[in-house]
């Protein structure tokens, strides 16, 4: 998978976001990216929110082991995930 790095005690996903969506949700892969679709709309950090809110409900992790490393007012995203190992998160993402 090319848009998942392990990163010693979790991993790195690049991802390729879609805000205003109907519902946050994955929507498979975008070129070298995750593609996920947030029903936040790119507005005063809504969207950012939403996706860390996400990504922790889905990988079972708290909201502080989500760290958003680049990418702020991006569409293109880099986040670092603490406590979950690449094929967990590959089988919870995927």
């Amino acid at each position: 998978m090319s848009w998942i790095l392990a990163d010693g005690d979790g991993v790195i996903l690049r991802l390729h976001i879609q805000p205003g969506a109907k519902k946050t949700e994955v929507a498979g892969q975008h070129g070298e990216a995750l593609k996920i679709r947030l029903s936040a709309p790119p507005v005063d950090g809504k969207a950012n929110a939403c996706l860390i809110e996400f990504l922790a409900r889905q990988l079972g992790v708290a909201k502080s082991a989500v760290e958003l490393i680049s990418g702020d007012t991006s569409r293109a995203k880099r986040v670092r995930i603490r406590n979950v190992n690449t094929d967990a998160a590959i089988a919870k993402l995927s």
